[in-house]
């Protein structure tokens, strides 16, 4: 049952053309949901289920683009190990090298703008869908884990950098009981809000003042499938 969805930096930038106006006014017009980005095929997930692919997806956006080599020494694999699962990754074109950046030696790589969604719905064979869940366990736990590495961190920052981000972090939980059509509801206005305040800010890496951030939302039923809690 489960979907997870990963984005990428330029998510916004990746639907192309000038921004819509409002015919009555001239103004800009408030921008349409981008929908769901793209489900990984069978082809692409089996690519992901080696667990140091799925590092290096999870690497490169916080990072940004990084070589082989740099992959190597962050995750402690040789460079050519790294530059062999890059190429694997950039068949399914789940990365890509940047343009204009690098040599025939090194080239650097970044993930493909647009993100993409992991779902068990639908899966042909039993075999695929367990590797899709495979696949969002091991996104889930890095993800988890750099959450407990920024609970950790915080015990060791000043005091003046802890009220220069007061305010700009926080770990919400909601237990409430809907249908799965107020269920659905949410998720679009999730997307939404997306569209509206997330995705404009793609493309400023490198921008004064500006730090990788993340923004995390999870809305699941916490019973099984047979009504069990979980």
């Amino acid at each position: 049952m489960a979907t997870a969805r990963e984005d990428s930096p330029g998510h916004e930038a990746d639907r192309g053309g000038a921004s819509p106006t409002s015919p009555a006014t001239g103004s800009p017009a408030a921008p349409e949901p981008a929908g769901p980005p793209a489900e990984l095929g069978p082809a692409a997930l089996r690519a992901l289920s080696h667990p140091l692919r799925i590092r290096i997806l999870d690497l490169l956006p916080s990072h940004g683009p990084l070589t082989a080599s740099k992959l190597g020494e962050i995750v402690g694999e040789s460079s050519g190990s790294t530059s062999y699962h890059l190429r694997q990754l950039a068949k399914h074109g789940l990365v890509r090298e940047v343009e204009g950046k690098g040599t025939a030696r090194e080239r650097w790589w970044e993930r493909t703008p647009g993100g993409f969604s992991i779902s068990t719905l639908g899966k042909d064979s039993p075999a695929t869908r367990q590797t899709a869940e495979a696949v969002n366990i091991e996104f889930l736990r890095l993800r988890h884990e750099r959450v407990m590495a920024f609970v950790r961190a915080g015990q060791g920052a000043d005091e003046e950098t802890l009220k220069a981000w007061d305010g700009t972090t926080t770990f919400f939980a909601a237990n409430k009981w809907a249908t799965p059509e107020q269920m659905r509801a949410i998720v679009v206005a999730w997307e939404q809000f997306t569209t509206e305040h997330i995705d404009p800010l793609s493309g400023q890496e490198g921008a004064p003042g500006a730090i990788p951030f993340e923004v995390h939302f999870d809305a699941f039923p916490t019973i099984d499938p047979d009504g069990n809690p979980i």
